[in-house]
């Protein structure tokens, strides 16, 4: 398994979105950390993060703790509800994804985002099913981090 979690943290980092946020993560067994550095570009008018930062941080957690443990296509996000409970303007953040129940047709799993105080700053939970596209087929899961990186 510690193949396709390397897998998965590859195929995170070839995703075109990825190239303006910058993330790390760290996928384990039902479980995602993701971190990135946050200043003025991820900002509303009004000088705090946009709502879409906290709510890409959470998804992207819990839909990666999902697929640790789906090895065969890559899973979709069915629903997902967002809770912001603390502003942010700048710094590093962590979003926390961790699968809470899993069944034969889905997986529902939490995560929490924090601040570099280890204060919440936002949660969200959301529901995940299979997809019929084969994990092999998403760009970046046959790579290796280093192969991305040149």
């Amino acid at each position: 398994m510690e193949q396709h979690y390397r897998q998965l943290e590859s195929m995170y980092q070839a995703a075109p979105i990825n190239a303006f946020y910058q993330p790390v993560m760290v996928v384990t067994e039902g479980q995602a950390d993701i971190s990135i550095q946050t200043d003025e570009r991820h900002h509303h008018s009004a000088g705090g993060m946009h709502g879409s930062v906290y709510f890409k941080m959470l998804d992207d957690a819990a839909w990666f703790a999902c697929n640790s443990l789906e090895s065969d296509v890559f899973v979709l996000t069915t629903s997902f509800t967002t809770y912001i409970t603390r502003p942010i303007s700048e710094g590093n953040i962590t979003a926390i994804g961790k699968v809470v129940n899993k069944n034969n047709s889905q997986w529902i799993a939490e995560s929490i985002l924090y601040n570099e105080e280890g204060k919440e700053l936002a949660r969200g939970n959301g529901i995940f099913v299979r997809s019929k596209v084969p994990l092999e087929k998403a760009k970046g899961y046959g790579q290796s981090l280093a192969c991305l990186k040149k």
